[in-house]
């Protein structure tokens, strides 16, 4: 035997008197320090060279292209579907439609927990629930085919009145369920308003607003000997199998669905209409087809973030103690399927009062279903709630950060569990340090430049730190290095690096030996990339792997040609942990300067600063952070859906009519985090995909009030808004 030291780590190699058939042991193991240090995304070289492919991009031989067909009204019935002078067109294979696609399965509870949205499962019926349904497929041998074939199909509609009119006051509102409970409720809530010194009562909207990710929905399915196999662009392998397979009445054994690089979600990219469809013409054609989706397309099929109008009533005794607060939040839902934008619940979590109460409500309207968009509730729920703290503060005279230091709570305000970890404090100690607030002067409409205006203003943050069940799988390979299988989903994260940072900790080699396999349903369960759960739950199924293999390892001999593997499933370890409330915070800062001749609001600063657990990979995890303010400064001044009365349509469902933050609008934005490990996770580990985006919003609000003197209490701050509610001081 021979001894042979590469890096950090020891080896030892066994040769055959042939000298053939070398056999790697196991390594002598040594510590990396991995976790903590900032890595470049290890995919990075491929992505910018274009090895990397995504959905759209993988070839397949003999491949038909499908093109969806929407419904021009908003509601009503299919009268008729004229395919035959579309099927005569160069080109055409098939149209499905609501009488030739085949029958789906649809009464079930996914692995979410909720029902299949009806919109996904195309073509079921002659029903029409919003302007842009999928009434038809149309398939070709080419993409461009498929699309003019499609554009030529007529159909024709029995139109019914629509019902578009989300407001405040909709007397058809009712509490919805959805991952949390609608309503929850302690005290009395108007004896202690009744008591209150300060009573802030006032109503926040937000619109309507869109994923906009670069990568747009894209699906290939093909039949493979007697298997469904699906290359999407989703955020779980495991989730959209489990869907496909319940609803073609497939064992989950005959279904794979491989998603190995995803150009971002931000919680659109689940079960949609285009997976669907393309399973349907793969199985009637027997070939592959491919579907993808435009853009406008999007609009309508891959969800949104519901409007909201919240209710904020806020007493509070002299000294800023709260004494009562209410949080009542409404959004809309479709007409098929019932989704709620949760907003009430971060009131459950960042303030306690002796009468507390929130409630979550929803109204049905002839519009498309809503979905989780990046920060669920949180994002709109905190612009309502910091706004209405400020105006608290500025009622009792108290500074921002002291009010909402004052009613920090030592126990959920709801649950009553104990938090694992609160360091809320912290992040505003360490923002206001770093941003300057000392010197801030409290009274608005003071600080001028010119024609500008110039406010602070910040908010606080928070985001669950939940965990789901995964297994994961671990390989010594004979080479030395390691192979590491997991159902995970980089939906642009950085997720497959910081990953690869965790297994080389744990198995206490260099990054360099881990190769790192991801998005394949094959792989088995693992948690979606949602929630700011993903890395955390994958890390953890890899530690346990890893931790198990390298005590085996440490008893081997020798490694076999096929190596020596280690599967670990986090299903009861999840369930042993005591209750508690797991979250992020964090603390936003922002300067604006506002424009009194034109009503623009300019972002000139921004900090954020974090407490999410123990942070992987600096490099990434803060470009998640960043990301995530940038979202709230889109969020804050642009981003705004807005239907048509007439039609029930958008105006605008594009990229060029419905607008973003883009490079120009971004000043500088800093993002940085305390120490915050989570004692009861393996790694350490909350969660940064959402957190930073929360409190955003309402920061650089309650800047423009800063500077104004104005309070805008509905998004986004335009401005003609600037310049028509109250107007600016000139």
């Amino acid at each position: 035997m021979t001894a042979t030291t590469t890096g950090a780590e020891t080896a030892t190699t066994t040769v055959t008197e042939d000298g053939t058939s070398p056999v790697t042991t196991a390594a002598v193991p040594t510590v990396t320090g991995a976790v903590g240090t900032a890595h470049t995304r290890v995919e990075g070289r491929d992505k910018v060279t274009g090895a990397a492919r995504y959905a759209g991009e993988i070839p397949f031989a003999d491949l038909a292209h499908g093109w969806l067909v929407l419904s021009t009204v908003a509601r009503g019935r299919i009268a008729s579907v004229e395919t035959a002078p579309v099927l005569a067109m160069p080109g055409v294979l098939t149209v499905l439609h609501h009488k030739n696609a085949p029958r789906l399965h649809l009464d079930y509870i996914g692995l979410l927990g909720v029902r299949p949205d009806p919109t996904a499962a195309v073509f079921q019926n002659d029903r029409v629930a919003h302007a842009g349904w999928p009434v038809a497929l149309v398939v070709a041998e080419t993409s461009e085919q498929a699309r003019e074939a499609a554009e030529a199909l007529v159909v024709t509609y029995e139109q019914e009145p629509h019902d578009i009119d989300f407001r405040g006051d909709r007397p058809d509102a009712f509490t919805l369920d959805g991952h949390m409970p609608a309503v929850t409720e302690k005290g009395d809530l108007d004896a202690e308003l009744a008591a209150s010194a300060h009573v802030v009562d006032v109503e926040y909207t937000t619109p309507e607003e869109h994923h906009a990710m670069m990568e747009p929905h894209a699906a290939t399915a093909r039949w493979d000997d007697g298997r469904l196999d699906v290359v999407d662009s989703n955020q779980g392998t495991t989730w959209v199998a489990d869907e496909l397979s319940r609803m073609f009445s497939l064992d989950a054994s005959a279904v794979r669905v491989r998603s190995e690089h995803v150009g971002g979600g931000f919680g659109s990219k689940g079960v949609r209409a285009h997976q669907v469809s393309a399973v349907m013409a793969a199985t009637a054609l027997r070939r592959p087809v491919r579907v993808v989706l435009n853009r406008r397309q999007m609009f309508s099929l891959t969800g949104y973030r519901s409007p909201t109008a919240q209710r904020i009533r806020l007493g509070a005794d002299a000294d800023g103690r709260l004494r009562a607060l209410e949080h009542r939040s409404l959004s809309q839902t479709s007409t098929v399927w019932d989704f709620v934008e949760p907003s009430a619940g971060v009131a459950r979590v960042m303030y306690d009062a002796p009468a507390h109460r929130t409630a979550n409500e929803a109204v049905r309207l002839d519009v498309p279903s809503p979905t989780w968009m990046r920060a669920p509730g949180e994002a709109p729920g905190a612009f309502a709630l910091e706004a209405a703290l400020d105006e608290l503060a500025q009622q009792c005279g108290i500074d921002p950060i002291e009010l909402r230091l004052r009613n920090e709570p030592a126990r959920g305000p709801v649950s009553g569990m104990p938090f694992s970890g609160h360091n809320l404090a912290a992040c505003f100690r360490e923002g206001a340090r770093r941003f300057g607030w000392a010197g801030r002067d409290p009274r608005p409409g003071l600080r001028r430049e010119g024609n500008l205006l110039i406010g602070t203003g910040t908010a606080a943050a928070s985001f669950p730190a939940g965990a789901g069940p995964s297994t994961a799988a671990v390989t010594a390979e004979a080479d030395g290095t390691f192979t590491v299988r997991i159902a995970a989903a980089d939906i642009g994260t950085g997720a497959r690096t910081a990953l690869t940072l965790v297994a080389a900790d744990a198995l206490r080699v260099a990054p360099a030996r881990i190769r790192m396999r991801i998005g394949d349903s094959d792989f088995g369960p693992a948690m979606i990339a949602g929630g700011s759960t993903g890395t955390r739950s994958w890390a953890w199924a890899i530690t346990v792997a890893a931790d198990e293999l390298r005590e085996r390892l440490a008893g081997e001999t020798g490694i076999p040609a096929d190596g020596i593997t280690v599967r670990s499933d986090t299903t009861a370890a999840l369930g042993a942990l005591a209750q508690k409330e797991r979250h992020s915070f964090g603390a936003q800062f922002a300067e604006v300067a506002v424009d009194v001749t034109t009503g623009e609001v300019r972002v000139r600063r921004m900090l954020g600063v974090f407490a999410a657990g123990r942070i992987v990979n600096p490099l990434t995890a803060r470009g998640q952070l960043v990301g995530g303010m940038v979202w709230g400064i889109s969020m804050a001044l642009h981003e705004e859906g807005i239907r048509d009365r007439a039609s029930g349509g958008h105006y605008g469902g594009d990229l060029a009519g419905y607008h973003i933050a883009t490079n120009a609008d971004v000043p500088v934005v800093e993002a940085d985090w305390v120490d915050d490990p989570d004692p009861d996770d393996p790694v350490g580990i909350k969660g940064i995909g959402e957190v930073g985006i929360v409190g955003a919003a309402a920061a650089i609000a309650n800047a423009v009030w800063h500077a104004t003197g104005v309070r805008h209490r509905n998004l986004p701050i335009r401005p003609d808004r600037v310049l028509t509610v109250g107007g600016p001081h000139v």
